[in-house]
């Protein structure tokens, strides 16, 4: 997570974005994290990766829709719920990457021998619905380099 933390903060500082990192370890914290980024007037919301929070991902939807604030995800799953638009793996492609490994694994291979392998499959999707409730166009160029559009 340090690392993702890491490009963010630098991608932000390229851009000329104040960055304002708001923790939430558990679903409890989604209500206070909405309070600080509504009191420190944040502009959008950026949810980075995390299996705890993709549990949370339509809660987090509807409590960004219910503040105006476009939201971005890191799953597919994360603008099929409401939010603007979503970049990452795919993750159903990811679970068919790692199948081979559970069956070589079964049979007996060591895992510490097997070769590490990423996802090489990166999706974009973009939800155009929440972004005209948002009042926000995308545009054409967005649109035409996306995996997915949900209309």
């Amino acid at each position: 997570m340090a690392g993702v933390v890491k490009e963010v903060e630098a991608a932000a500082q390229t851009l000329g974005l104040a960055l304002q990192l708001v923790p939430a370890l558990s679903p409890d914290d989604f209500a206070g994290a909405f309070a600080a980024m509504t009191k420190d007037r944040a502009q959008a919301l950026i949810v980075l990766p995390s299996p705890m929070l993709f549990g949370g991902y339509q809660r987090i939807v509807n409590m960004a829709a219910e503040n105006r604030l476009p939201a971005i995800g890191a799953a597919r799953e994360f603008a099929d719920f409401g939010g603007l638009l979503s970049y990452g793996v795919n993750l159903p492609q990811l679970a068919r990457q790692t199948a081979p490994y559970v069956d070589k694994i079964l049979k007996g291979a060591k895992p510490s021998e097997l070769p590490v392998e990423q996802p090489t499959k990166f999706e974009l999707v973009i939800n155009v619905r929440t972004a005209r409730e948002l009042g926000l166009t995308v545009s054409r160029e967005m649109l035409l380099i996306a995996d997915d559009v949900i209309e």
